[in-house]
């Protein structure tokens, strides 16, 4: 598609000027305001309040006959109500008329007395007032505050509710629906692109999936113009499933498709249907499909459709109700059932395509099934230009070298590379990106960072460097081993040493191939024990990646002459799920034994190797203790050209020095990493 097709869209209509949005009344405040003032009557005295008082000033008013009259409240409070012609004595005057008025009219006491024990408050009354005409009596009274009462107890209750709400408030604000509340929470999650929505993704910004972007492309036009194809009784696929390994492109695809298609684009993760409730992803699944209608056209794309896509009935452990499977019941039924979703199309992603249920990859749910595989060497170039766009670069940087010294990256990794490499170049203060910025943040990528501060003693530097020598010298000696790169004894990451190496551009494998990439694997450990007569512990990654090799020549290429050609290989991915081998006890004891004949015959052809050639592993060790790093021309020095290749293959290293790009046919890297261990 060419860029005029790719810039140019259709004129939607003009888009209204935003107004700055009022906040809206929240009644929250309101009731919190109301609330404080209910509390704050109970806590403040409208008036005059009473004077506190005494046992000494008790006395005097009754000795002087001032007191009119004594409450005793609830047996702990004495409210002491004074003659009116005694209110000059205690300064309790009204200033005015209607002050006087008020006061005399009130029934609030002047003074109180807090008792102690009620029998001796008594006495001392009766006391002081002994042989008096008109004594004063204690009136005892039993007043309840209601208010303080009720409040005591629907106080706490109010908190508990308010606080219940805040919390559910909070836990579901972001869950979709109106409001976001608890009782939405059936409600789908799924994030809505419409033609108001600004995507600046489009197809322009997905490079290296040219064969995926024809059928995606396919199906936006038949949304922008349906009669296209339904006038020759065509009809729009139902569904359309992106499958890949991690970081191809799967998500950016979905993306352009939202940018390009301008219709509504529902956005969801398989993991948002599956819940902690019972019945909660099938109600949002129905929920979705039902928005997606009222849309229509539109798109629904559902992220690692997996997470509830697992085939039914694996898991024995799973009790009667499973709830992804019930929510798996309710997509299928929604992409294909009773009723049909006209207009609806379904986009999928997912890495685990083979675990997958059987019902919902048939034709009718999922028409089309899109292989997102890494990219190519042109793919690779492509994924460059994108990701250099923002960059600022130097004259030397060339996309068609990095793209050669990058096989097997995916377009994240390619993504991580650019930025690493600007991030390196800001590092070392340079004004542009430059070449040597991109090769080691390749580098980096691979093998981790540089620890040059690592202590390492000068015996343990000599074995890693005959091991990594050992490497570097059997693979250059081998017709079938991928050439050299790149070999370093400087400590990056868990690994003491690491080489880098470009394999041949080829899609399938021969027994002679593999068997001499082993040979090649093993010849870290060959030359420990050619050089110094014992081995280390620090070929364990060798050692795992021979087995893995050996254990898949076997049991799925079909390579050993005495199992024959039998593969035990599911690529349906069921025997996870099985509790016995597809084979016998006898069968697996062949299988051991003959992994055991592979590795061996590659280490004893790795050690010939090497003894024949131990003069150039010396030399190459040397060179490699006293550079720290060495490249294919240092291995054409020591053992000269190799005579099955045609094509001269420059490191890295000359071709930056040259300013120039080699040609180099390669497409996925074995990367050699000895990792140290302790026992």
């Amino acid at each position: 598609m060419n860029k005029e097709n790719n810039t140019k869209r259709p004129a939607g209509p003009p888009k209204k000027p935003e107004n700055k949005r009022t906040p809206k009344f929240n009644f929250y405040w309101l009731y919190g305001v109301l609330a404080l003032v209910f509390i704050a009557l109970q806590f403040t005295n409208w008036g005059t309040s009473p004077k506190r008082i005494d046992k000494g000033q008790l006395i005097a008013m009754l000795e002087n006959g001032d007191v009119e009259k004594i409450d005793l409240v609830n047996r702990e409070m004495a409210e002491i109500y004074i003659r009116s012609e005694a209110f000059e004595r205690y300064e309790l005057t009204p200033k005015n008329e209607n002050e006087l008025n008020r006061s005399l009219g009130s029934t609030q006491p002047q003074f109180v007395y807090q008792i102690g024990e009620v029998s001796t408050f008594e006495e001392d009354v009766k006391s002081v007032q002994q042989g008096r005409e008109n004594p004063v009596y204690i009136n005892n009274i039993t007043r309840r505050n209601w208010t303080s009462d009720v409040l005591g107890w629907i106080l706490p209750i109010l908190l508990l509710v308010g606080l219940w709400f805040f919390i559910m408030r909070m836990m579901s604000r972001n869950t979709g629906g109106a409001g976001g509340q608890l009782f939405n929470i059936g409600k789908s999650k799924a994030q809505l692109f419409d033609r108001n929505t600004n995507v600046n993704v489009t197809f322009k910004d997905v490079a290296g999936l040219e064969e995926a972007k024809v059928e995606i492309i396919e199906i936006v036009d038949f949304l922008k113009q349906p009669e296209k194809y339904t006038k020759l009784g065509g009809k729009i696929p139902k569904g359309v499933l992106l499958v890949g390994p991690p970081g191809t492109g799967k998500t950016l695809l979905a993306k352009s498709v939202a940018g390009e298609a301008h219709v509504p684009f529902f956005s969801i993760s398989g993991s948002d249907f599956v819940e902690m409730f019972v019945g909660v992803g099938a109600s949002r699944v129905r929920d979705l499909f039902k928005q997606a209608k009222e849309k229509s056209p539109c798109i629904i794309f559902i992220d690692e459709i997996d997470a509830i896509g697992r085939a039914r009935g694996r898991n024995p452990a799973t009790g009667a109700n499973d709830e992804r499977e019930n929510t798996l019941n309710q997509l299928l039924t929604e992409m294909d059932g009773f009723t049909t979703n006209s207009g609806v199309i379904v986009l999928a992603a997912t890495n685990r395509a083979d675990i997958l249920d059987r019902a919902l990859l048939r034709a009718g749910r999922f028409d089309r099934q899109i292989y997102v595989e890494l990219p190519d060497l042109e793919g690779r170039k492509e994924i460059f230009a994108v990701h250099m766009r923002p960059l600022k670069l130097s004259n030397e940087v060339d996309k068609d070298f990095l793209a050669r010294q990058t096989p097997g990256f995916s377009g994240a990794d390619i993504a991580n590379v650019c930025n690493e490499a600007a991030l390196i170049a800001a590092r070392h203060n340079h004004d542009m990106i430059t070449k040597q910025d991109f090769m080691d943040a390749i580098d980096r990528i691979i093998g981790g960072l540089e620890k040059k501060s690592k202590i390492i003693s000068p015996s343990e530097k000599k074995v890693v460097a005959f091991h990594e020598a050992g490497h570097a010298t059997v693979s250059w000696l081998l017709e079938h081993a991928h050439p050299l790169v790149k070999v370093t004894i400087v400590p990056r990451g868990k690994s003491l040493g690491a080489a880098w190496y470009l394999p041949e551009e080829r899609s399938i494998t021969t027994y002679e191939q593999l068997f001499d990439e082993l040979v090649a694997t093993l010849g870290g450990r060959a030359a420990e024990e050619v050089i110094f007569g014992e081995i280390s512990t620090g070929a364990l990654n060798d050692l795992e990646k021979v087995t893995k090799q050996a254990y898949a020549m076997v049991t799925y290429y079909g390579l050993s002459k005495k199992l024959g050609n039998i593969s035990f290989y599911d690529s349906t991915g069921q025997q996870e799920f099985a509790f016995n081998k597809p084979f016998s006890e006898k069968t697996n004891e062949l299988i051991d034994q003959e992994i055991s004949v592979i590795v061996e015959s590659a280490y004893k052809k790795a050690v010939e190797i090497l003894q024949e050639n131990k003069e150039g592993l010396t030399k190459l060790a040397n060179k490699l203790l006293e550079k720290e790093v060495i490249f294919g021309e240092d291995l054409e020095t020591v053992f000269g050209k190799r005579p099955w290749v045609k094509e001269e293959i420059p490191s890295p290293q000359a071709a930056i020095e040259k300013e120039e790009s080699p040609e180099i046919k390669t497409e996925e890297p074995i990367h050699d990493m000895d990792t140290q261990t302790t026992q």
